[in-house]
C-alpha cells in the first residue's frame, strides 16, 4: 500500500512538473525564450567591449598616475638623487621598470632599474581613438603573460609634455581576465532575471492566448457542428482581440453553411421520397381534368387549358425532382419566347383570383427572349408571388410592374411592385437559400432557384432598388449567339439609365 501510495504520488509530481515543462517544450514559447535570452547576450557584448577597454584606459591611467608620484621623490632631491634603496622601493610602489619625462623640450630617465628589460610593444594613450583602444585591450588579452610594455600618457597637472613607464603588462592581463569574468557572470544574470520576466509577461500576454486559439481551432476542425467549440472572444483591443473575434465569427458562419447544407441534404433526401407518390396523385389529377375538359360549359372550357398546363408543370417537376438540390441547373434548351403573353400566363398561375393586386405588362408585344420556357416561366413566377406576397402582407394591395427591353444581344427584365420593400436581413442574403426569406415561414428558396436558373443563362440577377416606394429586380438573359454570352454590369448600368 505504501509503495503503491509512493507510486501515485510521484506520478502526480511528473505530471505538475510536465505541466510546468509545457510551455517551455512549445516551439513558439522555446524559440521565445532562446531570443530573448540571445538577443539581451548580444546587447551585454555590444556593452561588453568598449566597458574593457575603457577598464584598460583606466588602469593605464592609474599606473602613470602612480610612476609620476613617484618620480616627484626625486624632484624633492637637491640633486635629483636617492639610494638604491628608496629607488627600488619607489619602482616597487609604482609597479614600472623605468619612468622617463619630458619637460621644456628634454627628456629624462628619472627612475630606473639597473638592467631594466627589454621593451616589447609600445602604447600611445595620449591621442588615442576608441577604436585603437579596443583593439589595443583586445591584443593585450590575447598576448599572454610576461610582455614588457612602454605606455605613453599625459602627466597629471601640467607636470611635463609627456610621462613613459616601462612595466610587465602581466598583472594588467589578469586584471582585464578578472573583470571581464565578473562582467560576463553580471550579464548573464541579468540576461536570465530579464529573459525570465519578459518570458512570464510576453506568455500571459500572447503566447498563452495563441495556444487558446490553436487548440480552439484544431477542436473545431475535428467537430464544428458543436456549438461549444465556438470560441468565446475577450474584450481585448489589440490584434489578439481581433483575431479572438475574427475567429469566433468565421466559427459561426461555417456552422450556419453547415447547418444549411444539411438542410439541403435533408430537403433533397425528403423530395426524393415523396417524388414517387406524388406523381401518381398528379396523374390521378390530371386524368380528372381531361374529364373536366370534355365539359360542354364556357367557364370550364376557359380555365381548362389553364388547370392543363399547371398539372404538366407540376408533373414535369416532379419528374425532375427538385432541381435546386442539385448540384447545378441542367443546360437551358433554349428557344424564341414572345415575352408579353408568357408574362400574362405567369401572372395567371401566380394569383388568378386576386384582386387586391393589379398586374401591369408593359413588355412591347414584338420583343422575343431567347431563354428555356420552362426556366423563364419559374423565374418569373417567384419574382411574382413574392411580389404578390409582399402586397398581401403590407394590407393596402398594390399593382406589380413588368417592363423589359433589348440592349445589344441582352435582354433586360424590371420586375417591379409597390409593395413596403425589403428588410435588411432580406437583403444581405437576398439570394442565399433558408437565409433570404422574408416572411417568418418563409425558405428564401424562390430568390435562390431565380438566381441559379438565370445564371445558368449566362445572365444574372440584382436588386435594382428597395424602399417604401416598392422594389424592383432586374435579370438580364443573354441570346444564345451574342457575342458575350455573360451579362456585364456596365450594360446593365447603361440599361437601366
Amino acid at each position: 500500500m505504501r509503495a503503491a501510495a509512493e507510486d501515485s504520488n510521484c506520478r502526480i509530481s511528473e505530471s505538475r512538473f510536465a505541466r510546468l515543462l509545457r510551455p517551455l517544450r512549445g516551439s513558439l514559447s522555446r524559440r521565445l525564450l532562446a531570443l530573448t535570452v540571445l538577443f539581451i547576450m548580444l546587447a551585454e557584448v555590444l556593452i561588453f567591449v568598449p566597458s574593457v577597454a575603457n577598464f584598460r584606459l583606466n588602469w593605464l591611467e592609474q599606473r602613470l598616475a602612480a610612476a609620476q608620484i613617484a618620480s616627484l621623490a626625486l624632484e624633492a632631491r637637491p640633486d635629483n638623487m636617492v639610494s638604491p634603496a628608496l629607488r627600488e622601493e619607489l619602482l616597487k610602489n609604482a609597479q614600472v621598470y623605468a619612468v622617463a619625462l619630458h619637460r621644456d623640450d628634454s627628456r629624462r630617465l628619472v627612475l630606473s632599474e639597473d638592467m631594466p628589460p627589454t621593451v616589447d610593444t609600445s602604447f600611445d594613450l595620449r591621442d588615442a581613438m576608441a577604436m585603437t583602444l579596443v583593439m589595443d585591450a583586445f591584443e593585450t588579452v590575447f598576448a599572454g603573460d610576461g610582455r614588457i610594455i612602454l605606455v605613453t600618457g599625459k602627466p597629471r597637472f601640467g607636470a611635463g609634455e609627456s610621462i613613459e613607464i616601462v612595466f610587465d603588462e602581466t598583472p594588467l592581463r589578469h586584471a582585464m581576465l578578472q573583470y571581464g569574468k565578473n562582467i560576463f557572470l553580471l550579464s548573464l544574470v541579468i540576461s536570465i532575471i530579464t529573459a525570465s520576466l519578459i518570458y512570464v509577461v510576453l506568455h500571459f500576454v500572447l503566447v498563452r492566448p495563441m495556444r487558446r486559439i490553436t487548440e480552439n481551432m484544431v477542436a473545431f476542425r475535428d467537430n464544428p457542428e458543436d456549438a461549444r467549440l465556438v470560441i468565446a472572444p475577450s474584450v481585448r483591443a489589440d490584434e489578439i482581440g481581433v483575431a479572438e473575434r475574427e475567429l469566433s465569427r468565421m466559427q459561426k458562419d461555417i456552422r450556419a453553411t453547415l447547418s444549411q447544407k444539411a438542410h439541403l441534404a435533408s430537403l433533397g433526401v425528403a423530395v426524393s421520397k415523396i417524388n414517387h407518390d406524388l406523381r401518381n396523385i398528379l396523374a390521378s389529377a390530371q386524368l380528372i381534368s381531361d374529364r373536366i375538359g370534355a365539359v360542354d360549359d364556357p367557364t370550364v372550357q376557359h380555365l381548362a387549358p389553364r388547370l392543363f398546363a399547371s398539372i404538366d408543370r407540376a408533373i414535369d417537376l416532379c419528374a425532375k425532382t427538385l432541381r435546386f438540390g442539385r448540384a447545378e441547373e441542367a443546360a437551358p434548351e433554349r428557344k424564341p419566347v414572345s415575352l408579353r403573353a408568357f408574362a400574362d400566363e405567369v401572372v395567371e398561375a401566380a394569383w388568378p383570383e386576386d384582386d387586391d393586386v393589379t398586374w401591369v405588362n408593359e413588355v412591347p408585344p414584338d420583343l422575343v427572349v431567347d431563354a428555356d420556357p420552362d426556366h423563364l416561366f419559374r423565374i418569373l413566377l417567384n419574382l411574382a408571388r413574392n411580389a404578390a406576397q409582399a402586397l398581401a402582407e403590407g394590407g393596402r394591395g398594390g399593382e406589380v410592374r413588368l417592363a423589359a427591353s433589348r440592349a445589344g444581344g441582352h435582354v433586360h427584365i424590371d420586375m417591379s411592385d409597390s409593395g413596403p420593400g425589403l428588410p435588411s436581413k432580406a437583403r444581405e442574403h437576398l439570394f442565399e437559400p433558408f437565409s433570404g426569406g422574408v416572411r417568418t415561414d418563409g425558405t428564401g428558396l424562390g430568390l435562390a432557384i431565380a438566381a441559379e436558373l438565370v445564371r445558368v443563362h449566362g445572365g444574372h440577377i440584382e436588386l435594382v432598388s428597395t424602399g417604401s416606394a416598392g422594389t424592383t429586380f432586374r435579370i438580364c438573359i443573354p441570346d444564345s449567339d451574342a457575342a458575350s454570352r455573360e451579362c456585364s454590369e456596365a450594360e446593365s448600368l447603361a440599361a437601366r439609365e
